[in-house]
């Protein structure tokens, strides 16, 4: 078979969270082990990246500035820069250590959603482009989140989306696993940087993980644990620095999972009535914008943070609703009970009571705490 008609062998589709890249030399060392790695393994690369910690903000702060409530269209354009740079800085990287690597940005890439700019649905894929990339690099890298819709328009996948973006990719080109790099090695029962106490949770289910991810979980992205559900494809979590310890598999098995999700960028909100909140969850819901609707009263939680909600509800025609809290939530099994923080110091105290109420088995599930909690 002539070498240009060859079928390429499966490469192994990676992912670095925009941690990875806290200095202007991370690029340079992530270069050199993505290197080793192609050297000691004979496997080409898809490297999906994010931005520097801190940059899509600015972009969003700058935007904002310029106009309080830009339409969705300018912040696609805008926010996804933040990626590109990241991801042409690593391609230069890997150039300076005699690397042949190219960048796929989304419009390039044959990532297909509709034609909502911002929290954009994957429609289709079509992985040819991937495919000839890798027959003329060994390592091809992409910005994360980023697609166009069926006319070729830029659209946005949504805050935190690289995850999406790997594991569509895995699945275009028959990866069986995406390994996802982070600040954590994996999934642990709360965030081991603000909560004490916290446990590894090496094997954890597709479900469990997305229930996790839906309440605010930061490790992964929602939609990307489903898209690795519906095509079979194994999640792995590493540390994103070197010896890239694995921590936690993202699979069909997986034990019971007892944790606490917080995540201080969330916002619950407070309606008039039942009718106005299930409304205003409908519109998040159907923009693909992460959302609960909690079941305490006439409460939204929109999760996350990344939305203008004043400027969201004032277009879609909604009762607008009042700041009720930080939503922080418990998990145990089928067992799930958010609660509200005032702020996001007292969600921090709240959390950090809630994994020690969790995994002390003389104590109830907490489904409601005494006032004052």
């Amino acid at each position: 078979m002539p070498a240009d008609t060859a079928v390429p062998a499966v490469p192994a589709v990676l992912k670095f969270g925009g941690s990875s890249f806290r200095t202007l030399a991370a690029y340079g060392e992530l270069a050199r082990a993505l290197g080793e790695r192609v050297d000691a393994d004979g496997t080409k690369l898809v490297v999906v990246v994010s931005g520097q910690p801190g940059e899509t903000e600015q972009f969003r702060e700058r935007l904002s500035q310029v106009n309080p409530h830009p339409e969705d269209e300018t912040v696609a354009g805008l926010l996804t820069l933040a990626d590109t740079i990241g991801a042409q800085l690593l391609a230069t990287a890997l150039h300076r250590e005699g690397r042949s690597a190219t960048v796929l940005a989304g419009h390039q890439l044959g990532l297909v959603t509709n034609s909502a700019f911002m929290w954009a649905r994957l429609e289709r894929t079509d992985p040819q482009p991937l495919r000839t990339a890798l027959r003329d690099h060994d390592i091809v890298v992409v910005p994360g989140g980023q697609a166009a819709d069926a006319q070729g328009r830029p659209t946005w996948l949504g805050k935190n989306s690289s995850d999406l973006s790997a594991v569509a990719i895995a699945a275009a080109v028959g990866a069986p696993r995406c390994e996802i790099h982070s600040d954590v090695d994996g999934i642990y029962s709360t965030d081991p940087h603000l909560v004490s106490g916290t446990r590894l949770l090496p094997e954890v289910s597709y479900n469990i993980a997305a229930l996790m991810s839906l309440y605010g979980a930061k490790v992964l992205h929602r939609r990307s644990v489903r898209l690795a559900q519906k095509h079979g494809v194994e999640i792995v979590c590493r540390l994103n620095r070197a010896p890239f310890t694995e921590g936690s598999v993202i699979g069909s098995a997986g034990a019971s999972a007892t944790a606490v999700v917080l995540n201080q960028r969330s916002v619950a909100l407070s309606y008039d009535s039942d009718a106005d909140a299930d409304l205003a969850f409908n519109a998040f819901h159907g923009a693909n914008i992460d959302t609960i609707r909690l079941t305490t009263g006439p409460l939204v939680a929109v999760v996350g943070g990344f939305v203008d909600l004043e400027e969201f509800q004032r277009r879609g025609g909604l009762t607008p609703g009042t700041y009720a809290g930080v939503p922080v939530t418990a998990l145990r099994g089928s067992k799930v009970a958010t609660h509200l923080a005032a702020d996001g110091g007292e969600a921090l105290h709240l959390a950090q009571q809630l994994h020690d109420i969790l995994h002390d088995p003389s104590l109830a599930f907490p489904e409601s705490l005494p006032t004052g909690v």
